[in-house]
């Protein structure tokens, strides 16, 4: 849409204007003039914000030169224009929302779930345009957005109406909302291609980190958060007041031209010979278009290659998409192809495997935790979501049970999507028949009901969610203890996985986490899967991680709230891990970052003499105990490069990976953080670098280097 110099242009133009006060009177003529470089100005941004995701001003100019342009209308209302960014929003409520029909008929897609649907396709598409299976038959390939359909028209370059998709033929009318999507041009100029009137199809998408954020704001304000992406962009666009869908960062990808004619009434579609012409035609003239995610394919084969990359991918990818559309590139094969009263014939939706299902509650089962954190687990009726058959699902705790209203019985919602862990989304009330059971959370532990005449009783500490076992005496909390004991993040003993613990302790080998480095490797290469050479390896990986420094033995020993940073602060003023017997609250918390929380627990934790015995235990099978030179705190200098400063790395690092990368900065005085934030000092960008970067653009407060800046600094 705009080239180069244009943009150069456009840029410092608007660093002129926002010299200006807002407030400042100019005669009619002066106003004229700068009104028109604002509203050029203002497009401008809006197209790398909205459209390019890329912004090179801030929001505190944007909204500057915004309200210079509000104030110039205010006092020359005679220059204020349908196309005006001021015009976005209107003043009043949408009281109804009418019916009008489409210009052309919006039909269904077909659906291919394989490569045989494919290449039945591709076959019926060689017999409807009698080509050979030799004939090269170009495809368009393009994301189906898992959103809300909206139909775009245009008339002598600015936009008139936008619709819901409704039945196909008709929908509903929402111009207001549709004017407050900033992705969707007031004005596009389609009178460069000769034409006048022209009725566009797309997609209205919410954001996955845009939708995250609004859950998160809801879930602190303690209201009913959204269901998914899709039905809030949906019920985003019927919203009744335009001011209040502004608020739900609602973007329009353009996908299709469905209708255009000229001025004398022709069809306008005549100078394309390809639906790929048209998109980018629509890039051009500032609407949102799939770029990164589309491509022209010359056969199917190349088609399933795509569409199959895409699914991998799909999580990578900032928008929800549920399959990708395949479409003849050719107009004239379009055309002679044709539709059925359903769907064109020239067009398919390949799609993903599903990631949302419905599915019955079964039952409810219970697991502990390493800190004796009961975790409700659902039940299910298998079903397939994403490629996987899911028959149990975490509830989390009571909370998120009894917020849902999630009942024993229900017809329960199930998606499988980011870190493919699925969830319940929500149960579906609609389908009670009221036979279903109200879950009621247990008050004593479920794990062993027995272990006394009436049960341990379960504890909540305030501002904690989880309800706790508090004095484990089946030994269900050691078992996890021991897994995680082993685990990367914590002893990180290679080649011995939690079946190990588990198979061990069932076969009465291990009763806590000392057990662990006293095994019988005769016995156990004895073992059906085992060996000489697995024993001996195990044994070697055991008597390594003897060696490891404190801060990770602190860490392993499953002690609530102590985590890995303060297992670190803790492990740099200490000479051996049993000098904590004697450490007071004091002690702790004149720590910076380690609260008196972490405090109480380990006052608590060490002065129950198991937990001492055990620790003694291991130290006498060869566990360190001791500081090590690792434990040390770094040593950093006064006059060190990056004291006082925090430092994130993002994108792929070309001369280190990001572990070292981490340590030099340590090195060097600085303080590692992960999340771009006003917080953040320095942002060292490697190749490939995406959002992180350009939300420290956005700010415009954030130091960005290289690789090759940031070793040039610190060495």
């Amino acid at each position: 849409m705009y080239d180069q110099d244009q943009q150069r242009r456009l840029f410092n133009l608007s660093k002129d204007l926002l010299k200006t006060d807002t407030g400042a009177k100019v005669t009619v003529g002066e106003a004229k003039e700068e009104v028109n470089q604002l509203r050029e100005t203002i497009v401008y941004h809006e197209w790398k914000y909205y459209v390019k995701n890329d912004p090179v001003i801030s929001d505190f100019e944007y909204d500057h030169l915004y309200k210079r342009l509000e104030a110039l209308e205010e006092q020359y209302p005679d220059l204020i224009t349908p196309d005006s960014p001021t015009q976005r929003v209107s003043a009043d409520l949408t009281s109804d929302f009418p019916t009008v029909k489409h210009l052309s008929p919006m039909l269904s897609l077909a659906n291919s779930y394989n490569e045989d649907d494919l290449n039945d396709f591709d076959t019926s598409i060689r017999k409807l345009t009698s080509l050979d299976e030799n004939a090269v038959i170009e495809y368009a390939v393009e994301p189906k957005f898992d959103g809300g359909t909206i139909v775009l028209v245009y008339e002598n370059d600015l936009l008139v109406r936008g619709a819901t998709r409704g039945n196909g033929d008709e929908g509903e009318e929402i111009t207001n909302n549709a004017k407050v999507i900033r992705s969707i041009p007031l004005k596009a100029e389609f009178s460069k291609y000769g034409l006048s009137r022209v009725e566009l199809r797309g997609e209205v998408v919410i954001r996955k980190d845009v939708f995250k954020k609004m859950n998160d704001q809801k879930a602190a304000a303690g209201e009913t958060l959204y269901a998914n992406p899709r039905n809030t962009a949906t019920g985003g666009l019927r919203i009744k007041d335009p001011k209040e869908v502004a608020q739900r960062g609602l973007e329009a990808f353009v996908f299709q031209m469905s209708y255009a004619e000229d001025a004398d009434g022709n069809n306008g579609t005549r100078q394309f010979e390809k639906h790929s012409e048209i998109i980018d035609m629509l890039g051009n003239l500032g609407f949102k278009i799939p770029q990164s995610a589309r491509t022209v394919v010359s056969d199917v084969k190349g088609v399933l290659k795509f569409c199959n990359n895409r699914e991998t991918n799909r999580e990578a990818y900032p928008y929800e998409i549920d399959g990708m559309v395949v479409k003849v590139n050719s107009l004239v094969l379009q055309e002679i192809c044709g539709a059925t009263s359903h769907h064109p014939r020239w067009a398919i939706a390949f799609k993903f495997k599903a990631k949302q299902a419905t599915t019955k509650l079964l039952d409810v089962e219970y697991q502990v935790g390493k800190i004796g954190s009961i975790t409700p687990v659902a039940k299910l009726e298998p079903v397939q979501l994403a490629g996987v058959t899911v028959s149990s699902v975490s509830l989390h705790n009571e909370d998120f049970i009894t917020s849902k209203d999630i009942r024993l019985g229900d017809t329960v919602l199930v998606e499988r999507a980011g870190d493919v862990i699925p969830y319940i989304v929500k149960p579906m009330d609609e389908l009670r028949d009221g036979s279903e059971i109200i879950i009621d959370f247990p008050k004593t532990c479920p794990i062993n009901p027995d272990s006394r005449p009436y049960g341990v009783e379960l504890i909540r500490t305030e501002g904690e969610a989880a309800w706790r076992c508090p004095d484990c005496v089946c030994g269900a909390q050691d078992l996890m203890r021991m897994i995680f004991h082993i685990s990367k993040d914590a002893m990180n003993i290679d080649g011995f996985g939690g079946a190990y613990i588990i198979r061990f302790h069932e076969m009465g080998w291990l009763r806590n986490m000392a057990d662990i480095y006293n095994l019988d490797y005769d016995q156990i290469a004895e073992l059906e899967g085992f060996g000489q050479k697995s024993a001996a390896n195990l044994k070697k990986s055991i008597d390594k991680a003897k060696s490891n420094p404190i801060r990770r033995l602190l860490h392993s020993l499953s002690i609530h709230h102590l985590g890995k940073r303060a297992s670190v602060l803790i492990s740099e003023r200490i000479e051996h891990v049993l000098d904590l017997k004697e450490w007071t609250i004091e002690d702790y918390t004149n720590i910076k970052d380690i609260g008196p929380v972490v405090a109480e627990n380990m006052i608590e934790w060490f002065a129950n003499e198991r937990n001492v015995e055990m620790l003694r235990q291991m130290e006498a099978y060869g566990v360190n105990m001791h500081q090590t030179q690792e434990d040390k705190p770094v040593e950093v200098a006064a006059d060190a490069p990056l004291v006082g400063k925090t430092i994130l790395f993002t994108g792929a690092l070309q001369h280190f990976s990001r572990k070292e990368a981490q340590k030099l900065a340590t090195l060097a005085g600085a303080k590692n953080i992960s999340a771009v934030s006003s917080n953040l000092d320095i942002l060292v960008v490697g190749e490939k670098a995406g959002s992180k970067l350009r939300k420290a653009e956005a700010l415009g407060t954030v130091q960005i280097m290289t690789e090759d800046e940031f070793l040039a600094l610190v060495s």
